[in-house]
C-alpha cells in the first residue's frame, strides 16, 4: 500500500510560516535543495492546500524558469509532470498536472491507494496535513528544521490533543545547522 507522507519545513518552535505569514527563513542552502529534489523523487502524488498550490506555482512557469540556475531546473522538471491533488473551497480550477479535489483527505487518500500507482502520498500544508491526522492517515512525518524562533503563525502540527507513537527512522544535519528528522508512524 502506498504510504502517506508529511513533509515541510519547521520553525525550531514549530511553524511552518511566521505570525506575518512569511516564510523567507526557509530558502534552503545547495545541500538542502538536493535533498528536497530527491525526496520528490520518492513521491508518486502530492496533496495540497490552495496556500501550497498558490506558492509553488513559482515553478510551473516559464517565465521564471529563465532565471532558474540547474538544481531548480531539475526540480521544476520534477515538479511539473507530479500529479497534484489540489483542496479549495475558493479555487474554480487549477492549471498543469493538477486537479481539484473532489472529496476529503480522506477520500482522496482511499482513491490514490486503491488505484494503480507508485510513489508516496505526499501531503503538504498544516491543514490538510491535520485532517489527514485526525484520520490516521499519515504514515510517515518528515520535517526540516530551521534554526529560528519565529514566535508564532501556523503551527507544523496542529494543537489538539492526540497521542501518536512515533519511531525515530532517519536524521541529518546540514552544514547550515538545518536538521531533518524522519519518524514513522508505529501502528
Amino acid at each position: 500500500m502506498r504510504s502517506v507522507t508529511y513533509s515541510m519545513s519547521m520553525s525550531l518552535d514549530g511553524y511552518i510560516v511566521g505570525p506575518d505569514g512569511g516564510f523567507n527563513w526557509t530558502a534552503p542552502d545547495p545541500d538542502v535543495f538536493r535533498f528536497w529534489i530527491d525526496e520528490i523523487r520518492q513521491v508518486g502524488v502530492h496533496l495540497m492546500g490552495r496556500r501550497l498550490y498558490e506558492t509553488m506555482l513559482y515553478w510551473e512557469s516559464a517565465e521564471e524558469e529563465a532565471s532558474f540556475d540547474e538544481a531548480e531546473r531539475e526540480w521544476a522538471a520534477l515538479w511539473r509532470p507530479l500529479p497534484k491533488v489540489v483542496f479549495s473551497g475558493t479555487l474554480s480550477s487549477v492549471q498543469g498536472q493538477a486537479r481539484l479535489a473532489s472529496g476529503s483527505v480522506a477520500q482522496e487518500i482511499e482513491q490514490l491507494r486503491a488505484e494503480p500507482g507508485e510513489g508516496e502520498i505526499a501531503i503538504g500544508g498544516a491543514t490538510l496535513a491535520a485532517e489527514a491526522a485526525d484520520s490516521g492517515l499519515i504514515d510517515e512525518y518528515r520535517i526540516m528544521v530551521y534554526p529560528v524562533l519565529v514566535g508564532g503563525g501556523i503551527p507544523f502540527f496542529p494543537r489538539h490533543e492526540r497521542h501518536v507513537d512515533l519511531e525515530l527512522v532517519e536524521t541529518r544535519t546540514f552544514n547550515s545547522k538545518i536538521v531533518h528528522l524522519r519518524y514513522r508512524v508505529v501502528r
